[in-house]
């Protein structure tokens, strides 16, 4: 007696209605409403990453229309033209591989067999896997047909790289995002199947394979499979660990601690022990990212200054600089332990930003001195005539101890802090008014007569007479003096050169 040839599990559990289609709910939902209101559109586009049901959604949408009292959601099992068309059968749902089909002379094929009405079905249904494989000439010759097809044919197009897709084609459909599916919804998912298998397994073991397939049903399906051939009918997370080289969940978290530390000899000894188990780095720095990512959502609502939400985020930021450098790199421990190392200095280091509010919130109110003003009124002319002046011939930072001592010698200041607490209470007791630091800081100069001709003294922005406007340069040090001739240049050099014949 001949044996029946096995079919693995992605096979035997992939959907048969649109009720058993595990997190697309939203594609369920618009595609029943559209067959309950008779709004079949005539192009749809199924968009997605592997393993999220698309292929399999068109096929329950073809059998939805096509049945033999349809068109319904919902489909009995034992319809006959239900049955041929999820088992590939019916010759009204074509379906095509894109990959291996996109000349532009299979799709001028396609074209012309649109025109023929189907033989059993009610609509002819083309399903095109891997749209975006299509060349850029079988994409053209397919835009007016898909635009106006005849009533009977549907069009169902599926692609894991919508980017690809041109723009006249996507635009011409209605489109279908298929998303990742959550992992709590894959282990519930794989608990009914070994349920079914009558196969035991851990909890752990479950999550690390929901972990593993990162959003694909089938993918985690193909994992359990290879699971069960490995194990037998018992499955533990040691032995998921052991077939796909995968770092156990304590360890991630002691990685997680030794950056946090900066314990460098910690983290050379966790990636010497990944190494010599065979782990894959890649994977355990994917995991690592994971585990600071549900570190950083705890600290956001944490007030531990050790886990503050800016050191996790430097952190992420490393971790994921360093992916590609993990995955591609020559060698992928030596590239591991540099990441590591770097994300450990990325979560010493502290923004500028971080250090001043740090220094507000450590230094009191009350201890900013306040410097007496004899004449408000003499404060606020003086801060008018000179603001625009200083900022006019203000020097960098490494010139700055000449300029100042130039103002020393040359000026005579009018407002200067108080050096002692003493003199500045008997200040504050004096009744006269008060002015910040801020407005401390601000230079009020008088002009001595043997520096500054009178007649420059009275008003010395809206002097034009050039030679006191020389004597004036000449008087100041040579580091401001080389700011101003810049500044001068700058802004008048292309005026000077301006023919004034030709203006008009």
């Amino acid at each position: 007696m001949t044996q029946a040839p096995y079919q693995v599990i992605a096979r035997r559990w992939r959907p048969k209605q649109f009720s058993q289609l595990v997190g697309q709910d939203h594609v369920v939902q618009t595609l029943g409403n559209a067959i309950d209101l008779g709004r079949i559109a005539h192009a749809y586009l199924f968009v997605g990453p592997r393993g999220t049901g698309k292929t399999t959604s068109a096929r329950l949408f073809a059998k939805s229309l096509n049945w033999e009292n349809g068109p319904s959601l919902e489909v009995p099992e034992d319809s006959e033209i239900g049955q041929s068309i999820m088992e590939g059968r019916c010759l009204d749902v074509i379906e095509i591989d894109g990959a291996s089909n996109n000349s532009v002379e299979q799709v001028r094929d396609l074209r012309d067999e649109c025109q023929y009405a189907p033989s059993q079905c009610r609509y002819k249904i083309y399903v095109i896997d891997e749209v975006h494989m299509l060349s850029q000439q079988a994409f053209n010759a397919l835009l007016k047909t898909l635009e106006e097809p005849p009533p009977h044919v549907k069009f169902v197009f599926a692609t894991t790289e919508s980017h690809k897709v041109l723009p006249t084609i996507v635009s011409r459909c209605q489109r279908f995002e298929f998303r990742s599916i959550p992992a709590p919804l894959i282990v519930g998912k794989l608990k009914e199947i070994c349920a079914a298998e009558s196969i035991e397994i851990d909890e752990e073991a479950l999550g690390a394979i929901a972990r593993m397939a990162m959003g694909g049903m089938r993918d985690a399906q193909s994992i359990l499979d290879q699971m069960i051939s490995f194990c037998g009918h018992q499955i533990k997370q040691s032995d998921v660990l052991e077939v796909y080289g995968l770092a156990s969940a304590q360890s991630i978290i002691d990685l997680k601690v030794a950056v946090l530390d900066g314990d460098y000899d910690s983290i050379l000894k966790l990636s010497d022990e990944y190494s010599n188990a065979g782990l894959d780095f890649y994977r355990a720095l994917l995991d690592l990212s994971e585990c600071f990512r549900s570190t950083l959502v705890c600290s956001l609502s944490s007030n531990d200054p050790h886990l503050s939400p800016e050191r996790i985020a430097r952190i992420l930021d490393e971790l994921r600089d360093g992916e590609s450098l993990v995955r591609s790199g020559l060698s992928e421990k030596s590239n591991f332990e540099v990441t590591l190392f770097r994300a450990v200095e990325a979560g010493r280091m502290r923004s500028i930003d971080h250090v001043i509010r740090k220094i507000t919130q450590i230094t009191p109110k009350d201890s900013k001195k306040k410097t007496t003003l004899a004449d408000q009124e003499n404060l606020k002319t003086l801060k008018a005539d000179t603001s625009k002046e200083l900022a006019t011939v203000l020097p960098t930072a490494e010139k700055l101890p000449e300029t100042r001592k130039f103002v020393e010698e040359n000026f005579e200041p009018n407002i200067l802090p108080k050096p002692s607490g003493d003199d500045q209470t008997a200040d504050s007791n004096s009744g006269a008014p008060q002015v910040s630091n801020e407005e401390s800081t601000i230079l009020c100069v008088k002009e001595e007569a043997d520096v500054t001709p009178p007649n420059l003294k009275k008003n010395p922005l809206q002097s034009t007479d050039p030679e006191l406007i020389k004597q004036r340069m000449e008087a100041l040090p040579r580091a401001v003096r080389e700011v101003v001739d810049l500044k001068f240049q700058g802004e008048y050099f292309a005026i000077e050169k301006i023919d004034r014949s030709k203006l008009i």
